[in-house]
């Protein structure tokens, strides 16, 4: 089969990443605004309000787990078929995509099981009983959301993989309408219908299902550079040895990161009832809410930052199999300037719009404490945003080389030793004010191991460009 993808080794570096990164920016985007239109739809909805808000932070961390398993494998198998294009092995790529196939829709299936049968109980982990209202809201909330699981795990496993392929736009416009179905749906069911959380679930799930039809269209019928029938449609365990470590760091910094989000939960429904005025019962929800705001808009900056280092990933995966160090150093070096302005916007908008931001959730219906305590978390937890999308696209951009294992550790650390301990630990002293302080402080720490780990790669690029 003719190497369609020999550009990537050709090809001007920032061409490609143009080429790649607009498209899986807008994919990643708009992926992020499933579950942040639900959170305005709702926030605006004065039978939902605050109460509402806060339901919908506490299932979130449960979407980050089943996307934890989905980058494992979409990432991991991306990573891996473009070292195999690279190498001149497409019928090894066209295996791997099979197998991807397949565990990503077990994975979902199993997923969903176990969300349906501990619904209740996660809910509960994850900070659902604030109040009752809180409770009722997230469980029903989740209960709509999980038949969605399956569809939600294949369509965004899929799309690295499409991506790969050379199909980025495809990704991009498949993602861009299962949203564009989510917007429309949110408003019908949330204010004309009066479904309140369960229409804001279904909306979601018929976006997520034309989502993964898409993939499976493309994956089944329209594959390009990977050689791919129903031939490769199997578990291919040996191949998922070698894929799947490829997509361990994407899998624990997922992971790492529900572990940080339930610790900020705990700790926020802990200090918050401790607090003069959000331990009153008509504003207890108001901490939950907010610190969800904050993590919408740190969502929506992280899918540009993730956008940016994944289309790195089929160049520097199909470079470093091509054996050109030069070019991947190169691009390591122009995705790190990237990601630093890409910080700085972040930083701007943070501390000169935070309470426009909030009028967007609902702030306007409720008390002035809500908008308060929103602009004073905004301006606290994201003051190092810019060192938080540096580190970010490091970890990625590691992993794309094949260092899982070195990409993975930073992700544990960041988001487990410093973003979970530093949010158990700064309260004691400082209170509701030690959680918010906690993202900076994990940032600024994790910063100086990423320089470290940055300049050692730098050395070995550089030596292998010199061999």
């Amino acid at each position: 089969m003719l190497d369609t993808n020999s550009f990537l080794e050709r090809e001007k570096i920032s061409t490609l990443m143009i080429r790649y990164s607009v498209p899986l920016i807008v994919s990643l985007l708009v992926a992020a605004l499933y579950n942040i239109v639900d959170q305005i739809f709702i926030a605006n909805a004065s039978y939902l309000g605050s109460n509402g808000n806060a339901a919908n932070n506490v299932v979130f961390p449960m979407t980050v787990i089943a996307l934890a398993f989905t980058l494992m494998i979409g990432d991991g198998v991306c990573a891996f078929v473009s070292m195999s294009l690279g190498a001149r092995n497409p019928k090894q790529a066209g295996d791997s995509v099979g197998s991807a196939a397949l565990l990503s829709s077990s994975v979902g299936i199993v997923i969903a099981l176990v969300y349906w049968v501990f619904r209740e109980e996660l809910v509960t982990i994850f900070g659902g009983r604030v109040n009752d209202e809180t409770f009722r809201l997230a469980v029903e909330y989740f209960s709509w959301i999980i038949p969605g699981i399956p569809f939600y795990v294949f369509g965004q496993a899929m799309n690295p993989v499409i991506s790969a392929d050379g199909s980025p736009n495809y990704v991009m416009f498949s993602t861009l309408m299962g949203a564009g179905i989510n917007i429309v749906l949110d408003p019908v069911f949330i204010f004309g219908f009066h479904w309140g959380m369960t229409g804001a679930a279904v909306a979601t799930i018929m976006g997520q299902i034309f989502t993964a039809f898409m993939s499976f269209r493309y994956i089944a019928f329209k594959m390009k550079a990977v050689e791919f029938s129903r031939n490769n449609l199997h578990f291919h365990p040996a191949l998922m040895k070698r894929y799947l470590p490829l997509g361990m760091c994407s899998f624990l910094s997922q992971i790492a990161l529900v572990i940080s989000v339930a610790s900020v939960n705990m700790m926020i429904h802990k200090y918050g009832a401790l607090d003069p005025i959000f331990g009153k019962p008509e504003y207890s929800q108001i901490p939950m809410a907010v610190i969800g705001i904050v993590m919408k808009f740190f969502q929506i900056v992280i899918s540009v930052v993730v956008g940016l280092s994944a289309s790195c990933t089929p160049i520097a995966g199909y470079n470093v199999g091509a054996g050109r160090p030069d070019r991947v150093k190169s691009l390591f070096t122009l995705l790190l300037k990237c990601e630093a302005v890409l910080g700085l916007i972040a930083f701007v908008i943070v501390e000169i719009f935070p309470a426009d931001i909030a009028l967007l959730f609902g702030a306007s219906g409720e008390s002035v404490y809500y908008a308060d305590f929103t602009v004073k978390c905004f301006r606290t937890y994201l003051c190092l945003i810019v060192l938080a999308c540096v580190n970010k696209a490091a970890f990625i951009f590691i992993q794309a080389m094949g260092r899982p294992y070195i990409s993975a550790w930073l992700s544990i650390i960041r988001e487990v030793i410093f973003g979970a301990g530093l949010t158990i630990i700064m309260p004691m002293f400082m209170g509701l004010d030690g959680v918010l302080w906690s993202m900076p402080a994990s940032d600024a720490l994790t910063f100086v191991i990423s320089v470290c780990v940055i300049v050692m790669i730098y050395r070995e690029l550089s030596a292998q460009s010199q061999n």
